[in-house]
């Protein structure tokens, strides 16, 4: 009974009573709210939303068409245009492109020493990093500094929330120098639009209901009474996070915040009945419940519909402009499990669900202070393969802003004549993310700690895009 009077701590409880309903680095994730002032200065952003379409989608195809391309290169999708004058999308972003006028558009995006993150495992991990993988230090993901930096202000959710998770290169997230509570809570979810998908099966477990739940928190109030050297705790230290990771556990909020059923159905029609919508609007709920950063990552799912349709991400190095599945004869190989990039499960959901987005946090009030990134990992080659498929392409693509202050309507930098090269405004990852921590006020003049004291520096040497501001 001593060994467990003196090891059996209030810590130590609680987390063998969350180890098993959200995993052992939520009361640490909830603990970043200590934090939340310290290094935030005046930011026009509160939150963000990333967008990741991940495996490489094709800008030339979508954000920045290039029809006087060789006709036996050139994209079939026509250049349309947008409220903007002047300003133009492809044909497959015919929604996205009348809501142009809240949106500034990157098309000089290109990676440093392109050799190293040109594959889909590095290029993920800078994507959601910023930072070079082939940096001397493994750094964070964006949403984890973010995380620690400023904490949450949503004391029921973590600070930093991944929909579904489960995209192709999904294990590429990194808590890097940071402490594991900033690591990212993933909802999993092979289809967030199936009738049988929610939350509570993430936060608790058919044999720790809520009332056993509570019973322990009752039997650690009595331990907590019984034993020496408790008195006096310091209700803003460790243990109040540990009574606030109890009440995500319980707290109906935390499933309300995913329930996107429960939205009228004119909103969910209008972000489409499919995966990708539902993943949309999840993510403007989160943002809506208070959380300090999304990331919204779509892989739709195999389903009857989809047949052949193993890997529906971006990677289209064969028939990329069929109609059906890209699994016809002749193909490579390395775009098994795709369908053509005007199919509605690819691009036609994307058109539809992300001006959805765009239109509905405008609306609720929410795009004043949210910023919208709607990212990849790289684009794909100017030129058509043998498998009549485009390859990884590093050297120009596209990404999207809108929010928090973004001023939109423009058209920031240029690849040439093919989309093969950036031609004027170069930016890369570093810049996009820096540009995210000014958006949120964070102050990059100010290091963060590693576990051994060391300074590192967010951004250091980068500047963010200055247009975006």
């Amino acid at each position: 009974m001593a060994w467990f009077s003196s090891n059996l701590t209030r810590r130590n409880l609680l987390r063998l009573g969350a180890g098993g309903v959200l995993g052992w680095s939520l009361p640490q994730m909830l603990a970043l709210q200590a934090t939340a002032d310290s290094n935030r200065r005046s930011g026009r952003a509160k939150s963000v939303l990333v967008i990741l379409e991940q495996g490489g989608m094709s800008h030339i195809d979508t954000w920045d068409p290039k029809p006087d391309v060789v006709l036996d290169h050139r994209s079939p999708y026509k250049p349309v245009a947008t409220r903007v004058p002047g300003m133009q999308f492809t044909e497959l972003l015919t929604k996205t492109a009348r809501i142009a006028d809240k949106l500034a558009v990157v098309r000089s995006m290109h990676h440093r020493n392109g050799r190293v993150a040109s594959g889909h495992p590095d290029g993920t991990q800078y994507a959601l990093s910023g930072s070079h993988p082939g940096s001397a230090f493994e750094m964070p993901d964006i949403g984890s500094m973010v995380a620690h930096v400023l904490g949450t202000e949503c004391r029921d959710l973590p600070p930093y929330i991944m929909v579904p998770g489960n995209h192709e290169q999904a294990g590429m997230t990194r808590t890097g120098f940071l402490p594991a509570g900033t690591r990212v809570f993933k909802t999993g979810g092979r289809d967030l639009s199936a009738r049988e998908w929610n939350i509570t099966s993430n936060l608790t477990r058919a044999d720790v209901p809520t009332p056993r739940l509570i019973g322990r928190q009752h039997l650690l109030e009595s331990l907590e009474n019984r034993s020496p050297g408790h008195a006096g705790i310091n209700p803003g230290g460790m243990d109040r996070f540990y009574e606030q990771a109890f009440a995500m556990m319980t707290s109906p909020r935390v499933a309300a915040a995913f329930d996107y059923q429960g939205e009228p159905t004119k909103i969910r029609d209008r972000y489409g009945r499919g995966h990708r919508g539902a993943c949309y609007l999840v993510g403007r709920k989160l943002i809506e419940a208070g959380v300090r950063f999304v990331t919204v990552d779509v892989r739709w799912p195999l389903t009857s519909e989809t047949p052949l349709g193993g890997n529906l991400n971006w990677d289209h190095h064969d028939y990329i402009y069929t109609s059906g599945t890209c699994n016809l004869p002749g193909a490579g190989g390395g775009g098994a499990g795709r369908y053509g990039i005007g199919h509605w499960v690819m691009m036609g959901s994307v058109d539809h669900a992300f001006s959805a987005l765009i239109e509905d946090l405008d609306q609720r009030g929410l795009l004043d202070e949210t910023l919208v990134c709607f990212i990849t990992e790289f684009g794909r080659t100017p030129r058509l393969n043998r498998h009549q498929g485009r390859d990884h392409h590093v050297g120009a693509y596209s990404i999207a802003f809108a929010g928090a202050g973004v001023p939109g309507g423009q058209v920031i930098g240029r690849s040439d004549r093919d989309g093969g090269y950036v031609t004027d405004l170069p930016f890369n990852p570093e810049n996009y993310a820096v540009s995210i921590y000014e958006k949120l006020g964070i102050d990059r003049s100010l290091p963060v700690y590693t576990s051994s004291n060391r300074p590192m520096f967010i951004g250091h040497g980068f500047e963010p895009i200055t247009q975006l501001f």
